[in-house]
């Protein structure tokens, strides 16, 4: 059985896993950031939130373009170019002059890129490892994204009170850069010199694959419902607790995650990642509801959620992965993750709404989204191994 440490002392692994947490600390630290900034230099709220939304959006919408890119030109040397793009554009960002348009022009610029390091790596990384250590890879992986979650608001806000919102976006800039050399230790995967279709058909045999394929057409339904959950819960919490409390709750959300991940890499095995979704997704509904029952029952249910995230998490990255044509895979999953994402802005919208009467209904709904996300995935995604 491969360990842990083994996975991390595969050639390559321990530099991707490193350039990842990097980009993955600026890409969390940026939004935060972004939101002081915008707030310090133009004081108003509405305005932060477009610039945010300009940030993010665009990319969303080329993602799959960014998914063919990654196939075409190799998945190295297209990591290595957002990188660079991205600290360049931060830094733009710190040294422009109060401007709306070009702050909001340079926003949108960070976002065309950001598609390809976040399928960039998840990309890589079922190459470096041997197919029986995909769970602990796939566990390194989404850990890793927890310990952001937790590092990133509190760097963040630490920078920004301290030393202003230039020198946060600088840090921010330098964390994007620290990765490259890390990325550079990788080999370079060379496209082949195979005659490639049209751009624009690459983009969109990649959508069309994802959307006809069972298992990643199911995967998309039911994670996606999952997002919903998690995106009524970012603005429940806060309202609930309170700013200060919050902070403190998804922090311990975060490390909870974190342990989860580690948990599910070490039990789960092939052919088991549908049932450990199904368990995740039914267990994040009664944690939901816990969640609804005073402080304690929030404190109790948000850790509960993270601690199972990880039996979603591993077993979707996964499955995804041995489902997928490797051919295909970075098309694959700036699609999938793309379609993924949505689910949290839904969950965040309609949430908002719903605490407006009372938090209980907002809680239900989130609840209600993951026992649908559990029977998304119990009557969609099929039994047997397939294509």
């Amino acid at each position: 059985m491969t360990t842990y440490r083994q996975v991390l002392l595969t050639p390559r692994v321990a530099p991707l896993l490193g350039a990842a947490l990097c980009s993955r600390l600026a890409e969390q630290m940026f939004t935060l950031v972004l939101v002081f900034h915008v707030l310090d230099v133009f004081g108003s709220a509405a305005l932060a939130g477009v610039v945010v939304f300009a940030a993010v959006a665009p990319g969303l919408i080329i993602s799959p373009l960014a998914g063919a890119l990654l196939d075409r030109a190799g998945v190295v040397r297209s990591i290595v170019a957002d990188l660079v793009a991205s600290a360049v554009l931060v830094a733009a960002l710190a040294f422009a002059p109060a401007s709306v348009a070009l702050v909001l022009v340079l926003a949108a610029l960070y976002s065309l890129t950001s598609p390809l390091n976040i399928a960039g790596a998840r990309v890589l990384l079922p190459r470096l490892v041997p197919r029986p250590a995909a769970e602990r890879a796939n566990a390194l992986d989404s850990g890793l994204f927890n310990l952001v979650e937790v590092l990133g608001p509190v760097l963040a806000g630490t920078v920004f009170v301290l030393a202003g919102g230039r020198t946060a976006l600088l840090v921010v800039a330098a964390l994007y850069l620290a990765a490259c050399p890390l990325m550079l230790l990788l080999p370079p995967d060379r496209p082949s010199h195979a005659v490639h279709p049209p751009l624009l058909r690459s983009t969109l045999d990649g959508v069309r694959y994802v959307l006809t394929h069972p298992v990643l057409r199911a995967l998309v339904v039911s994670y996606g419902l999952y997002q919903v959950a998690w995106g009524v819960l970012v603005v429940a919490v806060p309202t609930v607790a309170g700013e200060a409390w919050a902070g403190v709750l998804w922090g311990a959300a975060g490390l909870a995650g974190l342990v989860g991940a580690l948990i599910a890499g070490h039990v789960l095995r092939e052919g088991r990642e549908r049932v450990a979704m199904i368990i995740g997704t039914a267990a994040t509904a009664v944690a939901v509801l816990v969640a609804s029952i005073g402080m304690i029952g929030l404190a109790v249910g948000l850790v509960v959620v993270g601690l199972v995230s990880g039996l979603v998490n591993v077993g979707l990255l996964t499955l995804r992965q041995r489902r997928t044509d490797p051919g295909r895979l970075g098309r694959v999953l700036a699609v999938s993750i793309s379609l993924n994402v949505l689910g949290m802005p839904i969950g965040s919208a309609v949430g908002g709404l719903l605490l407006e009467r009372s938090p209980v209904p907002a809680f239900a709904t989130a609840a209600v989204a993951a026992v649908l996300s559990a029977v998304a995935v119990w009557a969609l995604v099929p039994r047997a191994d397939g294509p």
